[in-house]
C-alpha cells in the first residue's frame, strides 16, 4: 500500500532520507519542500569554494558522477518531487496536513501526509550589535551568500576582511581569504581560545600560532561590539573593546541555532535551546513526525546529556535512519561523540569525545596524557611531529576523548577516526593500548600514536608517571616566583639545552643530557622540585623512573615536552 511522505528541508538529511526511502519503497509518494532555489548541496564545502579549492559552486551540488542535484534530477533520476522556493507554514497534526506557501507567487496549499519529516536545519546566529545589516556583512548561511562573497573577492572589491567567530567555519573562512586571495584578514573570537568547547587550550594555542605564522591576525578574548559603516551603508570596519579593524567585508561566523519554530508551533517537544526532541529512532513526540539534521537535539554518548551536533556527516546518517524507520525497518541512532576534524593552511586539528576541561566540569575523575610522537617511522622521509592528547577517567579508566594536531596528512584523521569508534563503545585505556592499527613505516611508527598515548595514560593511572600540567608549567615560566622551589631538569642535547641555561640561569634550568643521567645523577639537586623536559616526554618519564629508584623523588614530567610548547608559540624561547 502506497503512503504519502512529506519532508521539510532539502539540503542534507531530507534528501538522504527521501532517496533511501525511495529505494526501500519505490511505489511511495515522496515530496520534499524547501525555501531555497538551491538544494542538496555540500554546505561544509563553502569555505573551500570561496578559497578556490572547489572551482565552481555547481560542484557542491553535484553527485560523484557529475549530475547536478536539482529539481529535474530528483524527479527524473530519483522519482521524488521537490518543491523549491516553498516555505512550510504550519502543521495540522490531527488531520495530517502541512500548509506550504510558494514564496514567488504567494499561493498557499495543503499537502497531505501519512508521515512527516522535519529537516529544517539551522540558521546562523546574528550578533546583537549595530551594523549587522550593512552592505558587505555576511553570514556563511547558504550557497547564494558564498557565491556573492567569492564574486566580491574575485573582482577586487575586498582588500581587508574581518571574520567574527573562531569556530571551525570562522577559521576556514580566514584561511580562504588569506591563502588564495591574499586578503589582509583578522579573526576575532570572544572566548579566550579558538575552537572553544571543541579542543583544550593547548591545541587551540597551536592552531592560533599557525594562523599567525600564515599572516592571519588573531584576537582571542575579544568580542566585536560594533560593525562600522560609511554614509553609503557599506561596511568599513569592526570595533572591539581593544581596537578598530578596517574591513571591506565582514563574515559573522558566531555559530548556528536550530530552526525549530515549525515544530514548536505544532506542539512538538523542543529543548530550551531550540533543538527538536527526538527518540533514538528520530521520532518527535508525535510518532508520525520524524526529525533529523541540524534542527534536532541528540545525545552525547560520553556524558549521556542532550547536545547539539550540526554536521553534514551526521545529518546524512540521521537521514538514512529516518528512511529506514519510515519504511518499517527499526533502526536506531543512539547519539554522537563529537568527532571533528578541520584543515587550517598546512595543519590539521581534530578531536573525538569531550575535552579535559569538559570532563572535569561533568564530574569525571579526569586526567589527560599529552604526547608528541612522530607521525610515521622516525627514519622515513617526511616524518613530522604530531601532538595527541588522551582524556580519561582515572577511576574507571574509560577513555573520554582524544585530540590531535599535526601536518595536513593522514596521520591525524586515522587516529581520531579510530578513537571515535572506540570512545563510542565506551572502551577503556587497555583497549587503546592494545588496539591493532595497520603499520608500515610510511604511515605510522611501530608503536602507533594511539597505543603510545594509552601507555602514558596507563602510567599516570598506575602512579608510575607524575606529570605537571601544561598550564601550570607555562604559568611558572612566566613567573618563577609563583613556584620558587621549582627548577627545570633539561635532558636534551646540550646544543638545545644550553641557550635556556644561559637565559634563565643555572638555578632555574639544570642541564644533564639523557645519556649521562645515570653517571651524573649526583649533580642533580635535591632541594627543588625538578620539572624534567625533553622533546616529547618519553625520555623524561624514563629518567623519572631512574631517579625514583635512587631515591630522588622530587620530579615531575612535562608531558608532550618542548615539542608542544614550541608549537604553542610561547614567547620565552631563546632567540636562535
Amino acid at each position: 500500500m502506497s503512503k504519502k511522505i512529506v519532508i521539510v528541508g532539502g539540503v542534507a538529511a531530507g534528501p538522504k532520507a527521501a532517496c533511501h526511502l525511495k529505494r526501500l519503497k519505490p511505489g511511495w509518494d515522496i515530496t520534499v519542500v524547501d525555501m531555497d532555489s538551491l538544494i542538496s548541496y555540500g554546505g561544509c564545502g563553502i569555505p573551500y569554494y570561496v578559497c578556490g579549492d572547489v572551482s565552481d559552486e555547481s560542484e557542491l551540488r553535484s553527485t560523484s558522477f557529475h549530475m547536478v542535484r536539482d529539481v529535474d534530477f530528483f524527479a527524473n533520476a530519483k522519482g521524488i518531487e521537490v518543491l523549491i522556493r516553498t516555505k512550510a507554514m504550519s502543521i495540522d497534526r490531527q488531520n495530517k496536513k502541512l500548509t506550504v506557501k510558494n514564496l514567488d507567487s504567494g499561493e498557499e496549499q495543503q499537502l497531505d501526509y501519512d508521515k512527516l519529516m522535519l529537516s529544517t536545519g539551522a540558521r546562523p546566529f546574528i550578533l546583537p550589535i549595530d551594523g549587522t545589516d550593512l552592505d558587505g556583512v555576511f553570514t556563511v548561511a547558504n550557497l547564494h551568500k558564498a557565491i556573492e562573497i567569492k564574486k566580491r573577492i574575485s573582482t577586487g572589491q575586498v582588500g581587508k576582511a574581518v571574520v567574527i567567530g573562531g569556530g571551525a567555519i570562522g577559521v576556514e573562512m580566514a584561511e580562504a581569504f588569506t591563502d588564495l586571495w591574499g586578503v589582509e584578514t583578522s579573526l576575532i573570537e570572544f572566548m579566550p581560545q579558538l575552537l572553544p568547547n571543541i579542543v583544550d587550550y593547548q591545541f587551540a594555542a597551536m592552531l592560533k600560532t599557525h594562523l599567525l605564522e600564515k599572516d592571519v591576525a588573531v584576537y582571542t578574548g575579544e568580542g566585536a561590539t560594533e560593525i562600522l559603516g560609511n554614509e553609503e551603508g557599506k561596511v568599513i570596519g569592526v570595533k572591539t573593546p581593544e581596537r578598530t579593524i578596517e574591513a571591506d567585508i565582514v563574515i559573522m561566523a558566531a555559530g548556528v541555532r536550530p530552526r525549530s519554530e515549525l515544530a514548536k508551533d505544532a506542539g512538538l517537544a523542543v529543548a530550551p535551546w531550540g533543538g527538536i526532541v527526538v527518540n533514538n529512532r528520530l521520532q518527535t513526540t508525535d510518532p508520525d513526525i520524524y526529525a533529523a539534521g541540524d534542527c534536532i537535539a541528540t545525545t552525547n554518548l560520553i556524558t549521556g546529556k542532550q547536545t547539539y551536533a550540526p554536521l553534514g556527516s551526521l545529518a546524512n546518517r540521521e537521514g538514512r535512519v529516518v528512511g529506514d524507520n519510515l519504511a518499517g525497518q527499526a533502526t536506531v541512532f543512539n547519539g554522537v561523540v563529537g568527532a571533528f576534524i578541520m584543515k587550517a593552511f598546512e595543519r590539521c586539528i581534530a578531536c573525538a569525545g569531550i575535552t579535559y576541561e569538559t570532563a572535569v566540569a561533568e564530574g569525571f575523575d579526569a586526567d589527560y596524557a599529552l604526547t608528541a610522537p612522530s607521525d610515521r617511522a622516525h627514519f622515513f622521509p617526511g616524518e613530522a611531529i604530531a601532538v595527541f592528547q588522551l582524556v580519561f577517567d582515572k577511576q574507571t579508566r574509560r577513555v573520554l576523548g582524544m585530540q590531535g594536531f599535526g601536518l595536513m596528512n593522514d596521520s591525524i584523521s586515522a587516529r581520531i577516526d579510530a578513537a571515535a569508534i572506540m570512545i563510542s563503545k565506551g572502551m577503556v585505556i587497555e583497549d587503546f593500548m592494545l588496539a591493532e592499527m595497520a603499520y608500515a613505516p610510511p604511515f605510522s611508527a611501530a608503536i602507533d600514536s594511539i597505543n603510545a598515548a594509552a601507555f602514558v595514560a596507563d602510567n599516570i593511572c598506575a602512579g608510575r608517571l607524575r606529570k605537571v600540567g601544561m598550564d601550570r608549567f607555562l604559568a611558572w615560566m612566566e613567573d618563577f616566583s609563583s613556584e620558587p622551589d621549582w627548577a627545570v631538569l633539561d635532558i636534551r642535547h646540550p646544543l638545545e639545552a644550553e641557550p635556556f641555561v644561559e637565559k634563565f640561569g643555572k638555578e632555574n634550568w639544570v642541564e644533564v643530557p639523557y645519556a649521562e643521567v645515570r653517571q651524573r645523577y649526583e649533580e642533580i639537586p635535591d632541594n627543588k622540585t625538578l620539572i624534567i623536559v625533553c622533546d616529547a616526554g618519553t625520555r623524561s618519564y624514563e629518567v623519572q623512573v631512574f631517579l625514583d629508584y635512587i631515591g630522588k623523588t622530587n620530579t615531575l614530567v612535562l608531558s608532550g615536552g618542548m615539542n608542544v610548547t614550541r608549537r604553542m608559540g610561547v614567547d620565552w624561547y631563546p632567540e636562535s
